[in-house]
């Protein structure tokens, strides 16, 4: 028989049940709370927050451009700070933490902790800056007593050809070594350096924006102008090599609004082309992007460029301006979005997400970016380079660019070049080229080095050995070996070189670099590197590891961080027995 006594929520009287009196069943046992769980604000720190970050409406798209104003401005994203900005968005201050705490280059500062150094010394210990002494370096500058400064080792920062290279706070510096260093600090002179380019006015005398003028009076078509980089073989040069004018038609096949992407994020260890031609030709960019954006009918133009590129930024709000005035981009509107030091936002997806203020998560797919891309709407996204061939191509013909190819391959390429070579840089030529072509262009290999191996495709291509360096290093060619020529960053290895160093940098770049957003990326990276880090390495193991990252990694990075240790295990079993 029940005991009614027992009944939680009533009272037992002559047999009759009722309510207990005094507690309400919703009320809880405690009182309410007389304010929010978690940091109350201080109306101070939204002031001071308002003050930064400028007045308001506040989107939430801008996030991470509101916290680059804390960062520059306080040298760190002070928790109060971010509190008042959540405050002023109307967002969870959770929302905010997630977002500064993911990408690399904030630093998130608690209530009474230290703020950080007011420099910042950041060392690159990527490969080719490790075969040129960062590690010797980093030690260096440890043992030297700096005061408010600190020294961080940094991923690659697309200086490959001038290493080891070092940021200065904001200031790049090629070649550097303890005595430039402290000059710069002593100086305070850790802004960014602005190089020599071609402005806005010699770009046009020199018959620039003529293509675009074309276009946009209705002298070209845009099926023609797709027709023209389709014969030339224009392809995607950020990695993927996709055919230009296939993506614009597919593009243009979704109903708009649509917008448009350019992937500045040139993070990948080896690669600093892009870099090379926004330091120097700014506007040939330009008009190739602004063309594009006219073809898929673009309401905007978002250019995401790497923080780490902080000259280009620079000129690129200069030069954006300046052909804004002249009336040159009247038929799109023209956004420029900073990272934040995520390699992973180099992915189409990743990058997406943070130009929308988020984490640098990749995406599911399908639906594709061509789909449902930027604030859910179909959008174009092109690498730099890939946009700075179209003006040229359109005015000479897409028989000029084809036929500057080799080897089967259509059109030029530019590959970065870096490593044990004497004139390492930008080396552009014909694609298809060979790495022992590009060794030669490259006046040789330095002295006392005998040629050992190479990196196809930057981090991800995979390494193959000095006797496979006459394959045309050319999309779909090195596949069937493993590799991949991606973004054409070349790295020269010699007989000086441990393979086994070689793959291990490599691998804790990607374990560095990982978002975490999945198990096999996220933990495979990790579990690579333990593996990797002993004396002798567990071949079937570290095999099984590989296979599983590459199978199943949602996105390229893990699906690809494994292909320099399986190329170490397959060419260069020497050096690991």
């Amino acid at each position: 028989m029940n005991d009614l006594s027992k009944t939680k929520g009533v009272a037992v009287d002559d047999g009759q049940l009722r309510p207990k009196t005094g507690v309400h069943p919703g009320s809880g046992r405690r009182k309410a709370r007389t304010h929010h769980k978690g940091r109350v604000v201080d109306p101070r720190e939204v002031e001071r927050a308002q003050a930064i970050v400028g007045a308001g409406p506040y989107e939430r798209p801008l996030l991470i451009e509101y916290l680059h104003r804390i960062q520059d401005a306080e040298g760190c994203l002070p928790s109060g700070l971010m509190q008042g900005l959540a405050e002023l968005m109307k967002i969870p201050m959770a929302e905010v933490y997630e977002v500064a705490t993911f990408y690399a280059h904030f630093d998130v500062v608690e209530d009474g902790e230290p703020r950080p150094p007011k420099v910042t010394v950041r060392v690159c210990d990527s490969l080719s800056c490790m075969l040129a002494g960062a590690e010797k370096l980093l030690a260096e500058l440890g043992a030297e007593a700096m005061e408010d400064v600190r020294v961080v080792r940094a991923p690659c920062i697309g200086s490959c050809h001038t290493a080891p290279a070092v940021h200065v706070g904001h200031r790049h510096v090629d070649h550097a070594s303890v005595s430039k260093i402290k000059d710069l600090i002593e100086g305070n002179e850790t802004g960014p350096a602005i190089p020599q380019y071609q402005g806005l006015g010699a770009y046009r005398a020199a018959g620039g924006y003529k293509v675009l003028a074309e276009c946009l009076s209705g002298q070209r078509s845009v099926d023609s102008v797709i027709a023209t980089l389709s014969d030339g073989g224009l392809r995607g040069l950020g990695g993927a090599g996709f055919p230009t004018g296939r993506k614009w038609s597919l593009v243009r096949a979704e109903k708009g609004p649509r917008l448009m992407a350019v992937n500045g994020d040139e993070g990948e260890p080896g690669t600093f082309k892009d870099r090379h031609y926004l330091e120097r030709n700014p506007h040939q960019f330009l008009e190739g992007m602004l063309i594009a954006a006219w073809a898929v009918e673009a309401q905007e133009v978002f250019i995401y460029m790497r923080d780490e590129y902080q000259a280009v930024l620079h000129i690129l709000d200069h030069e954006i301006a300046a052909l804004e005035k002249a009336g040159l981009a009247s038929h799109t509107r023209v956004t420029v979005r900073r990272g934040a030091g995520a390699y992973i936002c180099g992915e189409e997806s990743a990058m997406i997400e943070s130009i929308e203020g988020k984490r640098g998560l990749p995406r599911h797919r399908p639906p594709y970016v061509a789909q449902v891309g930027i604030f859910n709407r179909p959008s174009l996204v092109n690498n730099v380079e890939t946009l700075y061939w179209i003006p040229e191509i359109l005015d000479k013909g897409p028989e000029w660019f084809a036929g500057q190819g080799k080897n089967g391959a259509k059109g030029l390429r530019s590959y970065s070049v870096s490593g044990r070579v004497k004139k390492p840089g930008v080396v552009l030529t014909a694609a298809g080229s060979t790495a022992n072509e590009l060794v030669a262009l490259c006046g040789g290999m330095r002295d006392g080095h005998t040629f050992k191996g190479y990196l196809p495709g930057g981090a991800s291509g995979g390494i193959l050995p000095a006797s496979m360096a006459d394959i045309p290093l050319d999309f779909g060619q090195l596949e069937k070996h493993g590799c991949f020529v991606g973004s054409h960053a070349v790295v020269i290895l010699s007989d000086k070189d441990d393979m086994k160093d070689v793959a291990l940098n490599l691998m804790r770049f990607f374990e560095d670099e990982s978002c975490g957003q999945c198990t096999p990326c996220r933990n495979g990276t990790e579990k690579a590197v333990k593996l990797m880090s002993q004396k002798k390495w567990d071949k079937p193991l570290i095999e099984d590891l590989a296979q599983v990252m590459r199978d199943a990694s949602i996105c390229g990075l893990g699906q690809a961080a494994s292909n320099p240790v399986a190329s170490v295990l397959k060419f260069f079993p020497e050096d690991v027995s």
